[in-house]
């Protein structure tokens, strides 16, 4: 088990970020299945779609974020383009991925009001992008989730 450790420890910055995105997937799937009263296909087909609590997104970005400042440095060039590429990611998913839904409300309500073949034309998925609160919470569990894994490795 050493050994192993050894072996993956100068990729610690990559391996914890992935170990986060799993744990995090799998806690949002649970939260899901356990609110939508516990369907396992509605969950399966519904709950791994953006959105929804917590947020993936911002866990993986903020976890990476965490990692490469504690493995490469504050002062790093990598942990400055890492910060950077993590806030554009939480804007997208929180701001502009919501407009897409928006939009997509919108043209649902004309293809309804038009009476259009729904074969030819079908409905667009109008929940896409996080709520704050969905990618606050991502956050917060991607940086104590990261913290935990540095300690442990």
């Amino acid at each position: 088990m050493n050994a192993f450790l050894n072996f993956i420890q100068p990729y610690h910055v990559f391996i914890i970020p992935l170990i986060v995105l799993l744990l995090v997937r799998i806690i949002k799937f649970i939260t899901f299945y356990l609110r939508h009263g516990r369907d396992f296909k509605y969950a399966l087909s519904h709950g791994m779609t953006y959105g929804h609590m917590p947020s993936v997104h911002s866990a993986l970005m903020i976890s990476m974020v965490t990692s490469v400042g504690y493995f490469e440095g504050l002062n790093s060039g990598s942990f400055t383009i890492a910060l950077i590429i993590a806030i554009l990611t939480i804007d997208d998913a929180t701001r502009l991925r919501v407009y897409m839904g928006e939009h997509s409300r919108y043209i649902n309500m004309l293809t309804d009001k038009l009476n259009v073949n729904e074969i030819d034309y079908p409905r667009l998925k109008e929940r896409m992008g996080h709520k704050p609160m969905e990618a606050l919470v991502g956050g917060i569990l991607g940086f104590v989730l990261t913290i935990i894994f540095i300690i442990i490795l």
